[in-house]
Parts: structure tokens; sequence; C-alpha cells
């Protein structure tokens, strides 16, 4: 096959980019420029889309052995990713870039380009698994190495993009791919890993989301309440909040009985953010919506459910409406928000994901 590997310039992509020529693929390079103003260097292991990464992709792109070329999606990018992120904040959600980044640039923008320009797939440095099932349709699994699976960030993916997807790490340990890459003679063996949001380099979601929005966002000032509807602070834009935070409440006093408070709910019409204890963030009952299915689409299943990237399966039953999907989750979860994405699994294959539009908290 005639194969695009999408290289970022870390060791992952490196490594499936070898991968992926060494099973006899046409293997072409290229590297996405996502960046306006790609000059900032990569800090230790914030941020990335550097002009350092750039240039990582390219001589790993030379030891592999492979054409290398650069293409820029960076207003794509910007509207449907950076843009998107903003959009959810000022409107109190809690978004996934990373999923919008798979399901609108990676596997959709970038994808859609190879296919014009006539390669077959994709292939990335993500650790998840692709089977065909005994329906003829591919089912993407878990990878092997658990505490690095991405199946949760790539659970926006179609049956059409699945069909042209390669993950080549998918039945490896990143151990492994550490060694693999020192022994292919790839300089980021020993790279650090990306973390945080790559388009906040310092990892300060609230700081970068005042810069950018400031003023501009509706009811950019509020204030702080009890459950009870005292009032104990004020804030200077509810895009500096999420569900379930602890830290940054800067309230005045302590709660009566000494624990902390995590914020409850954010209301950014009125600019008022809710506070209390943990236990009353509990939810046991989510609405989604704009799901998408990543095969056949089921009425209901009885499996598990995935609400965070590197967060815990929670046991829920899965029931498909009109509108999306309404999930009762059998294991409690703790501070989740409208704007994040549940995915959905039956064992270790993910069925599809939707976005959470509402929860129903746990009855006292």
């Amino acid at each position: 096959m005639k194969v695009v590997a999408a290289m970022s310039g870390g060791v992952d992509s490196a490594v499936a980019a070898a991968r992926a020529v060494e099973a006899g693929h046409d293997v072409t390079g290229i590297h996405l420029a996502l960046s306006r103003n790609p000059a900032s260097y990569r800090s230790g292991a914030r941020g990335c889309c550097t002009i350092e990464d750039a240039n990582d992709a390219r001589r790993a792109a030379d030891v592999i052995g492979i054409p290398f070329y650069v293409w820029d999606l960076s207003e794509r990018f910007h509207e449907d990713v950076v843009e998107d992120f903003m959009d959810e904040y000022a409107a109190g959600r809690t978004p996934n870039p990373c999923l919008r980044c798979n399901e609108k640039i990676k596997f959709a923008a970038v994808l859609d380009r190879a296919l014009a320009l006539g390669f077959d797939a994709v292939a990335t440095g993500h650790y998840a698994q692709l089977r065909t099932g005994a329906d003829g349709l591919i089912e993407m699994h878990r990878a092997v190495d658990h505490g690095k699976d991405q199946s949760y960030v790539l659970g926006v993916l179609d049956q059409q993009q699945l069909a042209h997807s390669l993950f080549p790490l998918g039945d490896s340990t990143k151990a492994d791919v550490r060694l693999e890459a020192a022994r292919r003679g790839l300089l980021v063996a020993d790279k650090p890993d990306s973390h945080d949001i790559c388009f906040v380099a310092d990892g300060d979601n609230a700081g970068w989301l005042r810069e950018k929005l400031g003023d501009k966002a509706p009811n950019h000032e509020g204030e702080i309440l009890d459950e009870a509807g005292e009032v104990l602070g004020r804030h200077d834009g509810t895009y500096g909040f999420t569900i379930g935070q602890r830290k940054g409440l800067r309230l005045g006093r302590p709660a009566a009985d000494g624990k902390a408070r995590f914020v409850l709910d954010i209301e950014p019409v009125s600019g008022t953010v809710t506070v209390g204890p943990r236990e009353h963030l509990a939810v046991d009952r989510l609405t989604g919506v704009r799901p998408r299915w990543c095969g056949s689409v089921p009425s209901r299943l009885e499996g598990t459910v995935q609400l965070r990237a590197h967060g815990d399966e929670h046991r829920a039953v899965v029931v498909r409406t009109d509108q999306g999907v309404e999930v009762e989750l059998l294991d409690p979860a703790y501070g989740i928000a409208p704007g994040q994405a549940a995915v959905i699994y039956d064992g270790t294959r993910v069925v599809g994901s939707a976005t959470i539009a509402a929860t129903q908290r746990v009855s006292a």
C-alpha cells in the first residue's frame, strides 16, 4: 500500500513510520504544521508542533529512508480545534481538543488529502489495535500497553476512517518502542513525550484562555457561590474553571467542615460558579449527543464507558436514542463535565463515542 506516515517529531510516530516501511508499504513521511507561528521551541515535555519537532521528524525520515514533506494545516487546525476549544470553555463546557484534532484534522483533513493524492492509508504513532471482525468490519481495540492506550482519543473515528488507518504500535509497550528507536538509530529515542494541550505550551489553560478571550467573553467576571447561594468570592472568567476543579478557586474562607471545595456547576450566562463537597460531584446518568460510531450501531449495550483520556472505565448500560445516547453508570463517576467525551467499549473494542451534554447526580 501507499501510506502517509504522520510524523510529529516524537519517538512513537518515527517508529510507526519505520514499521510501516518494514511491513512492505510505500511510505511517505509528513509533518503537520499546525501552528501559525511555530517559532517557540519545546520546553521539556510541554507542547508540540514546534520548529524543533519538524526538524526531528525530518531527521527521522532521513534515517528511515523515506520522502518527507510538511503539510500546512494551521488555518484548518485553528478553525476546527483552537476556536472550538475557546468556544466550548466560553459556554461553560470542558472540551477535549485531542479528540477534535483526530476527528477533524488527522483522520479527516489529512486522510482526505492523502486519498486524493493516491495514497491508501494514514499511519500514526497512536497506541491502539485494529482487527477485522466476524462481520467483516474493522474493529478498534485497546492497545496491549494499557498505560499508553490511546483508543479513547480515537473513539471519534468511523468505519471509513478506520479502514484507511494503520496503528503499527498497538501491540507494543512504550519501553519496547524506545528500545527499537535506539536500535534503528533514531535520535528521538529518548525524547520526552509531549503532555498537555499542544497549543498551550506552558500548560496554563486558564491563563491562555484569559489572554485569548479576556473581556470578550460574556460575563467574564462573576461570583463564586456555595450550594446555598452564599457568595464566597469572585472570579474573572467562567472559562477558567471546569467541573471537579479544586485548585485555584481563591475562596475567601474555608468550608465549615474544613474540607476542600470543588467546582460543581458553571453558569456562563449569569457568570456564576458553584462549589461544594466532593461527594456532590458523583453522577450516575449521562446524556450524550453527536454520537460517532466506529462500526455497527447498537440499540442497547451493557459494557463500559471511559470519560477521560487517562480515566477509569465505568460499567455502564448505554441506550441509543434519536438524539444520541443515554448512559446509566453502574459505577458512579466524579467531576464529569459537559463537553467531555464518553467513549463506549464492549470489552477491549471501541464501539463509539458521544459528547456529554448533561449529567445527573446520584441521589443523596
